[in-house]
């Protein structure tokens, strides 16, 4: 299964390319596409970036 972060990053480059391209049919595949990626990235929940709650058993130096 693919991450979140790659997904969302390919879709990003997708609407990126589909900007700079003057091809009308080209540009809506490139749209459809990144669309595609966003909806499979947007149920994948974002990884936790804080610390678990741990309180130490010992208070420490003892």
């Amino acid at each position: 299964m693919l991450g979140k972060t790659y997904l969302t990053k390919q879709a990003s480059l997708l609407m990126k390319y589909a900007r700079t391209t003057s091809n009308s049919d080209l540009s809506a595949k490139l749209i459809s596409k990144a669309a595609d990626l966003k909806a499979q990235a947007d149920p994948i929940p974002d990884k936790d970036p804080k610390a678990p709650d741990v309180s130490p058993s010992e208070p420490p130096g003892t």
